[in-house]
C-alpha cells in the first residue's frame, strides 16, 4: 500500500584593439599609458581565462556553482571523534570533488537573517535529504525558486544509507524525507511502497542507470490559484522535473546514489550521474 510522506508544510567577445604606441618608444613612459597597457594585459588575461573554462574539461560544458544544504555527510564523514574525523578526511566522499570542482557553498540554513535563501540565482541547490524545514526556510525556498533558482532535490522516504549513529542521534542523517509543506507547494506528493523489497537495483533515466533501494514516488497534486507550477514524472515516478515560475526543480525520490563507494568505478560511474543531472537541472526547462 503507498501511504504519502507527511510532515509540516553571445555574442563573441571582441578582439582588443592593440595600444598605438609611438615608434621611438618600445616602454610607455607616461603614468596614463602604463594605465591603460595593465588594464590592456588584465582584459586579455580574464578572456583568456573565461575562454578556457567555460567548457569545461575536454570541451565538456562548465558545471554551475553549487550550494549544498543537506543531511548527508558528503563534505565531512561521520564521526564521534577527532581521530576518526581526520580518519574520514582520508577517505573522501566521491561526490566532495565533484561539487567543489567549482563554486561550492556549504549551507547551514536556507534563510538569513532577512529572510531570503543565501545563494545566487545562477547557482545550483543541491538538496541532500535535508532535514524538516522551518516555516522561514520553505517560505525563502520557495521564494528564491519561482524567482530563477534552479533545484537538485533528493528526497528519500525510507533512506538506507549506513550510518555510525543509533536511531534517534541528532548527528545521523534524516533517515525519512519530511517536505510535504514544500513539495506540496511544487504540485507533489512523495509516497512510499511499504510492500516494495529492500536491495540496490537501477533504474534508467535520461542520464544514465541510477542505484535505488527502497525507493519513493511522486504524484502531482492539483495546485489552487494561478500559480505557474508544472511537472512531468519520469522513470515510472521515480522522477519529477518541474517548472516553478521561472525556475526549476529536478527531484529524485531516493538519496542512494549518494551514497558512499569504495569501489573506485562505481563512484565513477554515480559521479557521472550526477554531474550529468547537475547540468541538466541548470539547463533552462
Amino acid at each position: 500500500m503507498r501511504s504519502p510522506i507527511s510532515a509540516w508544510f553571445p555574442r563573441p567577445a571582441r578582439r582588443p584593439t592593440p595600444l598605438r604606441r609611438k615608434a621611438s618608444r618600445t616602454i610607455p613612459s607616461s603614468p596614463i599609458e602604463r594605465f591603460a597597457l595593465a588594464a590592456f594585459l588584465a582584459c586579455t588575461l580574464a578572456l583568456a581565462g573565461c575562454g578556457g573554462s567555460a567548457s569545461g574539461k575536454n570541451g565538456d560544458e562548465a558545471l554551475p556553482g553549487v550550494g549544498l544544504y543537506g543531511s548527508l555527510p558528503i563534505l565531512w564523514g561521520e564521526s564521534g571523534d577527532i581521530r576518526g574525523f581526520l580518519e574520514s578526511e582520508n577517505g573522501r566522499h566521491w561526490a566532495r570533488d565533484l561539487l567543489q570542482s567549482g563554486s561550492l557553498k556549504p549551507l547551514d540554513s536556507l534563510a538569513d537573517a532577512g529572510g531570503s535563501l543565501p545563494l545566487p540565482r545562477g547557482d545550483v541547490l543541491v538538496l541532500a535529504q535535508p532535514r524538516p524545514l522551518t516555516p522561514q526556510e520553505n517560505v525563502a525556498l520557495d521564494n528564491w525558486v519561482r524567482a530563477g533558482g534552479r533545484v537538485l532535490l533528493f528526497a528519500d522516504p525510507m533512506l538506507t544509507a549506513h550510518s555510525i549513529f543509533a536511531l534517534g542521534d541528532a548527528r545521523r542523517p534524516q533517515d525519512m524525507a519530511m517536505l510535504s509543506p514544500i513539495l506540496g507547494r511544487w504540485g507533489l506528493l512523495l509516497e512510499f511502497d511499504e510492500a516494495q523489497q529492500s536491495g540496490e537495483r537501477l533504474v534508467e533515466l535520461r542520464e544514465g542507470a541510477v542505484p535505488v533501494n527502497l525507493a519513493g514516488r511522486f504524484r502531482t497534486v492539483q495546485k489552487a490559484g494561478k500559480e505557474t507550477v508544472r511537472c512531468s514524472l519520469e522513470a515510472a515516478a521515480l522522477m519529477a522535473d518541474c517548472r516553478v515560475g521561472s525556475g526549476r526543480v529536478l527531484a529524485l525520490a531516493d538519496a542512494a546514489l549518494l551514497e558512499d563507494s569504495h569501489d573506485p568505478q562505481d563512484a565513477e560511474q554515480r559521479r557521472a550521474i550526477l554531474q550529468k543531472l547537475l547540468r541538466r537541472v541548470s539547463r533552462p526547462i
